[in-house]
């Protein structure tokens, strides 16, 4: 059975080059995907057959156009849209149609690169959360020394109550076992010192309430320097210090990266050596580059709908898509239906 998953095609700061070109990439690598894309047909149609005809994708045209679909939203939410506004008159934009899709379940997941602000605030409102969920929080996998760890929340609520501290811990645990298949994922929260007398008045109450919660494994705070260290499963802190977090750490991995580059290219000696070190440098590159884990899961929403970086480049937004349909085969979200009303005002 085809898992279909509707896609934003007009969203991020590339659009339809980035999103269809991505998209051709995850039907190649994936036969039980059907895509459904999303946007203005006009120029959707005719870029699917400019693409179809270059070389990565021409010999299985076909093949790959007959699991394709489009459905036409005449409008589309720019980056700068505020969420409010967006929400209010965007009514027929890509993003409000795509999800309108996933709400009336004619496909099972949502994969959208566009304003993230306005994709919260669109899903909270079409595809709607869980009754005991207040916030739902966004989450993705941070690289670590010894595999990844979830970090949540990642820039969907700026400002947080040490309770939903409290729900985001509980939804990247139970997102852990799932996905990872570790029994008892250990929890931390992200502070500026390990010592219990560090942080805000905020962080030092959401302390408690994790480690009196019978449900999650609490090993304490962690330092910015210890995200990558592999020493927690799931990292937990608000958006605002997620975000920074998050697009930092991209932006060292990418630095590190073009770095390497340069140095070894200084000269033909150091070319020399590049060439012995090239199955090393290759496979650290691939360790840290950011692109394997683009797509951040809504979490808290009853289906799944999927945020990517909206700088991606097309293999990073089949990631994206690759981390939809898993998470739907993982049954995330019905999974998260099953937590528990905290009961906390």
């Amino acid at each position: 059975m085809l898992i279909r998953i509707a896609i934003d095609a007009m969203g991020g700061d590339f659009g339809p080059h980035i999103t269809l070109a991505g998209s051709l990439i995850a039907l190649q690598h994936h036969p039980q995907l059907h895509l459904v894309l999303v946007g203005d047909l006009k120029q959707l149609a005719p870029l699917l057959e400019h693409l179809c005809q270059q070389a990565p994708w021409a010999p299985q045209a076909s093949a790959l156009k007959a699991r394709l679909s489009f459905h036409h939203a005449p409008d589309a939410i720019s980056m700068q849209d505020p969420p409010a506004h967006a929400l209010r008159t965007r009514k027929h934009s890509s993003m409000h149609y795509a999800l309108h899709l996933l709400a009336a379940n004619e496909v099972q997941a949502c994969v959208s690169a566009g304003n993230t602000g306005a994709l919260m605030a669109i899903s909270r409102h079409i595809v709607k959360t869980w009754p005991q969920i207040e916030r739902p929080a966004i989450s993705t996998a941070i690289p670590t020394l010894n595999g990844h760890c979830q970090m949540l929340d990642l820039g969907a609520n700026i400002s947080c109550e040490p309770k939903h501290l409290l729900e985001f811990a509980l939804m990247g645990s139970l997102l852990t076992q799932a996905v990872d298949e570790i029994p008892q994922p250990r929890v931390a929260l992200l502070n500026v010192g390990a010592e219990a007398t560090k942080g805000t008045v905020s962080v030092k109450q959401a302390a408690r309430l994790l480690a009196a919660h019978p449900a999650i494994n609490y090993t304490g705070y962690v330092e910015g320097k210890d995200i990558f260290r592999g020493c927690a499963d799931v990292i937990v802190c608000d958006g605002f210090v997620g975000n920074i977090a998050l697009k930092t750490s991209e932006g060292l991995a990418q630095m590190l990266i073009e770095r390497l580059q340069n140095i070894f290219a200084q000269n033909l000696y150091r070319r020399l050596l590049s060439l012995m070190a090239r199955p090393v440098l290759a496979q650290l590159k691939q360790q840290m580059d950011p692109v394997r884990y683009n797509g951040a899961s809504l979490l808290g929403l009853k289906a799944c709908v999927i945020k990517s970086h909206g700088e991606a480049s097309a293999r990073g937004f089949a990631y994206a898509i690759a981390r939809a349909m898993s998470e739907y085969q993982l049954q995330i979200p019905q999974r998260l239906a099953q937590l528990p009303d905290l009961g906390l005002e």
